[in-house]
């Protein structure tokens, strides 16, 4: 098996003020420190509108509310021949119903996607429910470009 050579993380990142910008930021630069062959980046997210001063980890910048970043950030992620995304999963984190627009992303991409569920909802609502069966079955299990699927949920 060939080692992970480039990571991508996808989240939100500081200067971003909130737990999960903290816990990608920290992702990424354990990962980039504990294994110097290994390239490392940050996908970031951006909330209504706002815009941050990243550093140079950040590679690219998703604005939450609009769909053509989820598809241009997938492209990014392909032509950068990533081995593995590490995607930060929040619903409120992602624009649209239940932050469904990730989707968007996580069904074009050619790697497999390690996902660090935040939050585990008891009771999810209906939007909810769908994204997370719309996730596992066509990005988790059969990915809808007919491949087996790539997903691993931590």
């Amino acid at each position: 098996m060939t080692p992970h050579r480039r990571i991508a993380v996808i989240g939100n990142s500081l200067p971003r003020h909130c737990g999960i910008a903290t816990f990608t930021t920290d992702l990424e630069r354990a990962i980039a420190n504990s294994r110097p062959n290994v390239e490392t980046c940050i996908v970031a997210m951006n909330d209504h509108g706002q815009t941050y001063d990243y550093p140079a980890s950040v590679a690219f910048q998703i604005k939450d509310d609009t769909v053509e970043d989820y598809v241009r950030a997938a492209a990014f992620l392909n032509a950068g021949h990533f081995d593995l995304v590490c995607l930060q999963h929040e619903f409120g984190i992602f624009g649209g119903e239940a932050g469904g627009h990730i989707l968007e992303l996580l069904s074009r991409l050619n790697m497999p996607v390690v996902t660090t569920l935040h939050t585990v909802l008891a009771k999810p609502g209906a939007a909810q429910r769908a994204v997370m069966e719309t996730y596992r079955r066509d990005i988790f299990e059969n990915r809808r470009d007919g491949q087996q699927g790539t997903g691993v949920v931590a």
